[in-house]
């Protein structure tokens, strides 16, 4: 499957800037219901200094739908993109759902990743934890409002969290008719919705440095899970950022780059 994906080498992609430095790439890969555009404070940033190329995956943002969520075939759609830019080797960053797609890749391909981080998920299977959060989105696509103002009001009827029904809200796209219409595959994604709460795919570790960085007030990454990462990650540094929660970059941005970016600064 053919990704969609904001590079910064690209001067044709809107915010690209035509100074570039010698370096690995950065990738960087969006969790559950987000995208590619999620992450454009943060690409602003390192694009400074490094090319970053953010990934929209299947069934979100604006790459194709398709049926299945396995980690196995998300991690397959970004090594294809990897190869249609001529990348042999990246750092890779991931949050939530796509930190599990970046620890599959780096299992299944560890010489293509120098540097793996992980941004509060933990490689376990979790819970079902997003029935809210489904059955508002199908509550705002059976109603077909006009604005973002009623998908939000539609929304809160289901889902307290102002940040959240935020969050959702970025999927939204008016349709030739004036209706908000949500871009993600929302079919797709919840028919997959147990392969993405299931663990990342591969069966050994990835050797490479990696850095898995876990909100203070998030319950993804608990200390329990701690041997279950390091049979993942053995070289694994874990940082927290108190104060955070699930959206660590979106909450403290400036601190969650200053991590990235020592990190970063390690010998691969």
């Amino acid at each position: 499957m053919r990704l969609y994906a904001t590079d910064t080498h690209n001067p044709a992609d809107a915010g690209a800037d035509e100074r570039r430095v010698d370096g690995t790439p950065l990738v960087i890969l969006h969790g559950l219901f987000g995208s590619a555009d999620n992450w454009r404070s943060h690409v602003k940033q390192w694009q400074a200094t490094r090319r970053v190329i953010a990934v929209d995956l299947r069934n979100h943002g604006r790459s194709p739908h398709g049926d299945g969520m396995s980690y196995e075939a998300m991690a397959d759609d970004v090594l294809e993109l990897l190869e249609s830019l001529n990348l042999e080797r990246v750092d890779l960053l991931g949050h939530s759902m796509g930190g599990k797609v970046a620890m599959t890749l780096a299992r299944l391909q560890p010489a293509r990743v120098a540097h793996l981080i992980v941004a509060d998920i933990a490689p376990v299977a979790y819970e079902h934890g997003h029935d809210e959060i489904f059955a508002a989105m199908r509550h705002v696509e059976a109603q077909t409002p006009s604005s973002r103002g009623e998908a939000n009001t539609l929304m809160a009827e289901m889902i307290d969290s102002t940040p959240t029904r935020q969050f959702l809200a970025t999927n939204l796209v008016r349709d030739d008719d004036g209706v908000m219409r949500w871009r993600v595959g929302l079919d797709e994604i919840e028919q997959g919705y147990d392969e993405i709460i299931a663990p990342p795919g591969g069966d050994t570790a990835y050797p490479g440095p990696s850095l898995l960085i876990r909100g203070g007030d998030s319950p993804y990454v608990q200390t329990v899970h701690r041997e279950a990462i390091e049979a993942v990650l053995p070289g694994v540094t874990l940082e927290t950022l108190n104060g955070a929660g699930h959206w660590l970059h979106a909450e403290q941005p400036e601190a969650f780059r200053e991590h990235v970016e020592r990190f970063l600064q390690r010998e691969a």
